[in-house]
């Protein structure tokens, strides 16, 4: 039994890192490489903070809520919490992520296939990630020995073979050290991985509950500290990857200033690979964007159907709405969803920090305060934005 549980830690922990390791994931840390260069150390240490500590923080806040982020958000009142949960899934679903993730994959594979339009890509990828989403059961094995493996495999060809290839030399700042911190501590903010901490880790808790049916509610702190170390092993693989694909930023990104975040990964990586492994730049795209697809899109399925509809629905019709919803902005392409959502990320970011940190005091200091410090922050937030 012991190994056996090894062996679901070790699968749930790939799982959730294929759950985080989206298109923001994928786009993001080469960015931070190339914009910093020789100040890269600095500039990757603020953006590992934001995307990969806050993530693991979520997940511990959930873990302490045993699971129910409806009960961690109606902390600040019922309508409030409900209505902030809709704000952050949609920001996490249809709104922004889930067209963010099919607009990246169709900038991948577009070059690929000449004539291919992004609203025909998108109604194809989104029936994929219905096949891949209508069980719910089996989405942590899909995630955890098929995809994230695939993924791993494909970063790691591209991060190795980058560091044996001669580089274009490295751009040297004239940003200070601490300025480079901040600067790339609020761009972390963009990958939206404290919402993936504060809801995937609620989804895999309860997938977990279901495949250990034998486990009675006194045996939460097991199934907690499971998904602890699940966790653990999820987020330090999210970490490691961005240190590779800073470091390429830093060495292949000369030049590429001018260009989005998600053609600049596929830039960087031809110059790496060049042509003859375009299939494996376009694998670490597609596994990378449509892992979080499917846990995105099972979280909102489940908020929709239980929360909205109260289960009359079920759970493949709620899946086939959020998938209707999605494809409407994933054909806006990639430069305006990125524009479009930087303001609202940039703005309600720092209050979904302090709400967990607050959230966290309350379970383990019985800390009593949660709307006075969470108003602050949104209002310093919103102030600190538009001046």
């Amino acid at each position: 039994m012991k190994r056996f549980f090894n062996s679901e830690i070790i699968t749930t922990g790939l799982a959730i890192f294929s759950m985080f390791f989206g298109a923001g994931n994928l786009m993001y840390p080469i960015r931070v490489g190339s914009s910093a260069g020789d100040a890269n150390p600095w500039a990757i240490a603020g953006f590992l903070i934001t995307a990969t500590l806050f993530p693991l923080i979520g997940l511990i806040a959930i873990i302490l809520f045993q699971g129910d982020y409806a009960r961690f958000f109606y902390r600040l009142g019922k309508i409030p919490g409900f209505f902030l949960i809709l704000f952050c899934l949609s920001i996490a679903g249809p709104l922004i992520a889930m067209p963010r993730i099919v607009a990246l994959s169709y900038t991948v594979i577009a070059p690929f296939f000449p004539g291919l339009s992004l609203f025909f890509f998108s109604i194809i990828f989104l029936f994929c990630t219905f096949l891949a989403t209508y069980k719910e059961s089996k989405i942590v094995d899909l995630l955890g020995y098929v995809i994230s493996p695939l993924l791993l495999i494909s970063l790691v060809i591209i991060i190795i073979k980058g560091y044996f290839s001669p580089s274009l030399g490295v751009t040297t700042t004239t940003q200070a050290p601490l300025e480079m911190f901040w600067k790339n501590f609020i761009y972390g903010y963009e990958t939206l991985d404290l919402l993936g901490g504060i809801f995937f880790s609620s989804i895999v808790i309860t997938i977990l509950q279901k495949n250990f049916a034998t486990l009675g509610s006194s045996d939460f702190k097991k199934l907690a500290l499971m998904s602890l170390k699940s966790g653990i092993i999820g987020v330090s693989l999210l970490g490691l990857v961005y240190l590779g694909l800073s470091y390429l930023g830093v060495y292949f990104g000369h030049g590429l200033e001018h260009i989005n975040e998600g053609e600049l990964f596929s830039a960087v990586s031809f110059r790496i690979l060049g042509p003859h492994g375009a299939a494996i730049i376009a694998l670490a795209v597609l596994m990378a964007c449509f892992s979080t697809i499917i846990a995105l899109t099972a979280i909102n399925s489940e908020f929709i159907n239980k929360q909205i509809f109260k289960g009359k629905i079920g759970y493949i019709n709620s899946i086939i709405i959020v998938l209707l919803l999605t494809l409407i902005p994933s054909n806006l392409g990639l430069g305006p969803i990125l524009e479009f959502s930087r303001p609202i990320i940039t703005i309600a970011y720092p209050a979904l920090i302090v709400l967990t940190l607050v959230n966290i005091a309350y379970k383990l200091f019985n800390f009593k305060l949660v709307k006075i410090p969470v108003a602050i922050t949104l209002i310093i937030s919103c102030i600190a934005y538009f001046i």
